[in-house]
């Protein structure tokens, strides 16, 4: 039964059964019945953790007591990159350019007397679009600013998108690791009530030595407010003195 990641024992044991010695122990075996502290997320919920590790394929994230929390690259905020110098991912977000054009025209509006581009060859002028030089400058800082790297030892905000069960056994043909995976399902395809799918898939692992955790998260960042904290964190300052007004 995949319940999640047990944590310890909460209390003093609530019965213990009649020992039974078992063919070549010496040792006495009791059944026990306890209660335990187990660590399970739900599908959506947002959790709060620490960057591990970055690779192509996507980060690790750790919460302290639980490291195998994966966001892979399919999930990382659009559009994001990764940075191969240093081994980091990096957000690049396009902000819209709808509202530079905007006040560029409203700008050449209201002021009559800017000379239009024919009118100073008319007069013999060289024409020098410091406009234009200024929009270079603003874009090489754009490209400086626009960079929101995902270094580690951040603390990143996602959400859990599945959760995978490993249950590694012994049999005739090796050793296989059957992973059962709980995700949110799309409308039409869901296995209960709750809108959740479960599949299940085996894998030989007799020629592999890395053995699959026994649980683990598939976590995303693609979202308005997920990611580094520290990148919401100057947002939502602005918003309280609003609030406070209102």
């Amino acid at each position: 039964m995949n319940v999640g990641l047990v944590i310890g024992r909460y209390g003093d044991a609530l019965q213990v059964g009649d020992g039974v010695c078992a063919a070549g122990d010496g040792g006495a075996h009791h059944e026990v019945v306890v209660r335990l502290v187990v660590y399970r997320p739900f599908i959506e919920e947002v959790c709060i953790g620490t960057i591990l590790a970055s690779s192509e394929e996507g980060i690790q994230v750790t919460m302290g007591f639980f490291d195998d929390i994966f966001i892979p690259a399919y999930w990382m905020l659009r559009p994001s990159l990764y940075d191969r110098e240093l081994s980091l991912w990096v957000w690049t977000p396009n902000y819209d350019e709808e509202e530079g054009e905007e006040n560029n025209d409203d700008y050449q509006e209201t002021d009559p007397n800017i000379k239009s581009e024919e009118d100073v060859r008319k007069e013999g002028c060289v024409v020098i679009d410091e406009n234009k030089e200024k929009e270079d400058s603003r874009d090489e800082e754009k490209e400086v600013e626009d960079r929101f790297e995902m270094y580690i030892g951040a603390e990143i905000r996602f959400k859990v998108k599945s959760i995978n069960f490993t249950q590694v056994t012994k049999t005739a043909k090796g050793v296989q690791a059957t992973t059962t995976t709980t995700s949110h399902s799309e409308k039409g395809n869901a296995s209960n009530s709750d809108g959740l799918r479960k599949r299940s898939s085996s894998v030989d692992l007799s020629y592999q030595q890395k053995v699959p955790s026994s649980m683990g998260i598939v976590a995303s960042i693609c979202e308005d407010g997920l990611g580094l904290t520290s990148w919401w964190a100057a947002a939502d300052q602005e918003e309280e003195p609003e609030e406070d007004m209102a």
